[in-house]
């Protein structure tokens, strides 16, 4: 799996969210000012390229939906950006998020009881 620039990340969160669409409803789903038809069209074939989106075709318009899954991307994601700034340490991430956003003792507790509850979910 590749790492998606800006815009395609972008695209790609529209259809996770749409499921499946033609260009023209990625667009209406953009904020403005809107992008160019040929300019979404373009990176939605980036996109099948990388293996990101695939099409159903009907007569000339291509309907596309996701056939990577968001929380799949999103894993792969974080595990290249704890790699990449973080040395691979969810402590050293967890400690940086800690100290950027002023939380205090009370806070992180709070935070690794939630934590703790979705970990126990997952189990269950």
């Amino acid at each position: 799996m590749k790492e998606l620039t800006k815009a395609e990340e972008e695209i790609m969160q529209i259809l996770w969210k749409i499921e499946q669409g033609f260009v023209k409803d990625i667009i209406e789903q953009m904020p403005e000012p809107k992008p160019a038809y040929n300019t979404v069209s373009t990176i939605v074939r980036i996109l099948e390229n990388k293996g990101f989106v695939a099409h159903e075709s009907f007569g000339k318009s291509h309907q596309y939906y996701p056939v990577v899954a968001e929380d799949k991307y999103k894993s792969f994601f974080l595990k290249n950006f704890m790699s990449g700034y973080f040395g691979g340490s969810f402590e050293k991430l967890v400690s940086f998020f800690a100290k950027d956003n002023n939380l205090d003792v009370k806070e992180l507790d709070q935070l690794m009881r939630h934590v703790k509850n979705d970990l126990n979910e997952n189990e269950q």
